[in-house]
């Protein structure tokens, strides 16, 4: 399987994840600080450096989970320390001291403080899990030269829910794949996995009393795909090992078409009450000590008012706290809400219930490389960090269209960029309260942007060689926007000179920075674009300036139109980019669109995009010459909308030069 064969960490006997750290910071200075990710809350960087010895000593004082020893000893194994002795209370190389009663500037039990000085390394926490953090950011600290900086971190999450939210109803992905998700959330900090399993397309988890639910025939995608009792065991413990907890998501009584297929009868009827009882009652039974389930409860036509307030009664009396979507159906106040739709808000201790933000957090929504500017910059539940009421958010991933393999679930959607982007911000807290798809233009908007854009790709590197991360640096890219033009309807409507870039006799919009840059948003009454207030049938043009030191073929990133995965959307028809007329110059050299492989095609969620984004096609190949190129993009637009609602107008573009990939 390509992911496997590509990972970078080692997996052994189903251990936690060891990181593996190569040359780079080796051959950095004392002076250089190591790329941390999520930056923790306070670092004070010291002058000097520790190196292990080849036999270390480690005194654990306080109950450590074996798991998380284990990590340890894996981790020192993977910088070449011979040998690991435990508890030894005389020249010990590391401290490790667990203690619920430990002073630290955050509540939360999965705070930590790493002392690293002459003497060694020492952690403090109050639980294991904090232990396991520390040991997380420890991984980062060391280079391959086997020294470690002198410092003092004092770290502790803002937010007690850092969740990602895989969908394998829709989309098959096989326990390699969601083992290999679940590795990277643990490395970065993310504490929850919202796993859904049952959809319209298919039930995925094997019910012992009614195995036919995930027969073959009863899929209507990746058929006969599904998860056995003893998968999803091991899920759960891969999960826990982790210190990550499974939230499991039987969706109910909406995206249940596989369940009326199946039983022939409705969820919100009175025999399919009484199934569902016996499917959660099973549910239960079989994976016990689980504190969640989420009911669902959105985008269904409630018929039955007692059927949300029965299933949620059932559900807690098992033991299982449930959550579910909202906005949704009549849930009870005890419910957990998980919020999809709308802009944003505050969420306060007024909340009458609990919350977990998910809002504008869907990343088959979003352009790859937006994605990483939108997390960045976006506050969650509309504070800087949790409260009684909020407790955090969950990204989620949840592409509706169908994908030829697993692979492409991540090279379509942004998923480790998003995931390492949101690590960040849930970790950390902050973040803006208006939402935004563009760099910030302001020295220090800019700044902390290009920041965490240097560590991204420094962990890109270091961590995610030969598996598939659809990024490259977009800080630098720098655009002025010109215009608008009226174009009066007229698309082709063409300027004298456009292909050059004189755009002297044009008002200047504004400067702006990255590969992608969002003009007008299709969500524009609630994620700030480029244009304040874009005009219908006008044309805006971009400039920008491109250096190539020796001149000769260089790839790009082009597109105009990234489409979401959940929309059923047209692709582009030959010879165009877009339907916008959309054109792209390169020192006056007009930029053909690439030979649509399903060009004109009109959209079918059950239809896999082939080549339509540029995070999924081979770069587009332009001969740069020496020295200074320019880039002139067109971008004309008619009306503000989109034909239907599954080709929703997003005006935008993209253009970027890559590196080469490894």
């Amino acid at each position: 399987m390509e992911h496997q064969k590509s990972i970078t960490c080692t997996l052994l006997s189903g251990l936690l994840v060891i990181l593996i750290l190569i040359s780079p910071l080796c051959c950095l200075p004392d002076s250089i600080k190591p790329p941390l990710l999520p930056m923790p809350h306070a670092v004070s960087w010291k002058t000097g450096r520790y190196c292990l010895p080849d036999l270390v000593h480690v005194h654990i004082k306080g109950e450590v989970e074996n798991a998380d020893r284990q990590m340890l000893s894996l981790l020192l194994k993977d910088w070449n320390v011979t040998q690991v002795i435990f508890d030894n209370f005389k020249n010990k190389n590391i401290t490790i001291v667990c203690d619920h009663e430990l002073v630290l500037p955050s509540a939360s039990l999965e705070a930590y403080r790493i002392d690293v000085d002459e003497q060694g390394i020492q952690i403090e926490a109050r639980t294991s899990s904090g232990v396991f953090y520390a040991l997380q950011t420890l991984g980062q600290l060391r280079g391959s030269d086997g020294k470690l900086p002198y410092c003092s971190i004092t770290d502790y999450p803002s937010f007690r829910w850092r969740g990602y939210l895989v969908d394998v109803g829709r989309n098959f992905q096989s326990m390699d794949v969601l083992k290999e998700q679940i590795d990277v959330m643990a490395r970065y900090k993310l504490n929850i996995f919202h796993f859904h399993f049952t959809e319209d397309i298919a039930w995925r988890l094997i019910s012992k009393k009614y195995p036919g639910l995930t027969d073959s025939t009863n899929m209507e995608r990746w058929k006969g795909k599904y998860y056995t009792v003893e998968e999803m065991q091991e899920l759960i413990r891969y999960c826990r090992d982790r210190h990550i907890q499974l939230v499991p998501e039987i969706d109910m009584p909406g995206h249940s078409a596989a369940f009326r297929r199946y039983f022939k009868t409705d969820m919100q009827s009175d025999s399919g009450i009484a199934i569902l009882k016996e499917l959660v009652k099973e549910f239960a039974n079989t994976y016990p000590g689980l504190p969640y389930l989420h009911i669902g409860g959105d985008e269904v036509k409630i018929h039955n008012q007692e059927f949300l307030p029965m299933m949620t009664t059932w559900t807690e009396d098992l033991g299982l706290k449930t959550i579910g979507w909202e906005p949704g159906g009549n849930l009870q106040p005890n419910t957990i809400r998980q919020l999809w739709m709308g802009g944003p808000k505050a969420i306060t201790n007024d909340s009458p219930f609990e919350v977990i933000d998910s809002k504008h957090l869907y990343i088959n929504h979003m352009d790859p490389l937006e994605t990483v500017t939108t997390l960045f910059y976006r506050q969650l539940g509309g504070k800087s960090a949790e409260n009684e009421k909020l407790m955090g958010a969950t990204l989620c991933s949840w592409p509706d269209r169908a994908v030829k393999n697993e692979n492409d679930l991540f090279r379509q959607n942004g998923v480790y960029p998003a995931l390492l982007t949101f690590a960040e911000r849930s970790w950390r807290g902050g973040g803006d309260f208006a939402w935004r798809s563009n760099i910030k233009t302001d020295v220090k908007g800019l700044a902390d942007f290009v920041e965490f854009e240097k560590r991204l790709l420094a962990h890109k590197q270091l961590y995610f060689n030969g598996l598939i991360f659809p990024y490259h640096q977009q800080s630098r890219q720098k655009w002025i926007l010109y215009g608008p033009v009226e174009n009066k309807g007229d698309l082709g409507m063409a300027l004298k000179n456009e292909a050059t870039g004189d755009f002297n006799a044009l008002k200047k919009i504004g400067e702006f920075y990255g590969g992608t840059i969002v003009l007008r948003h299709w969500w524009a009454d609630v994620v700030k674009g480029a244009i304040d207030r874009p005009l219908e049938n006008s044309t805006v043009y971009a400039l920008s300036k491109v250096w190539s030191e020796k001149g000769g073929n260089q790839g790009f990133w082009i597109g105009f139109n990234d489409l979401s995965r959940s929309y059923a959307s047209d692709s582009p028809h030959l010879g165009t980019w877009d339907d916008r007329m959309s054109t792209l110059w390169v020192n006056g050299h007009k930029v053909l669109p690439p030979d649509w492989q399903q060009a004109g095609k009109k959209g079918d969620l059950e239809v896999p995009l082939i080549d339509e984004g540029y995070s999924y096609r081979s770069p587009t190949m332009i001969q740069l010459r020496k020295g200074w190129n320019t880039i002139v993009v067109k971008l004309p637009v008619g009306k503000l909308q989109g034909k239907d609602w599954q080709n929703p107008l997003k005006w935008m573009f993209t253009c970027l030069p890559i590196e080469r990939e490894q």
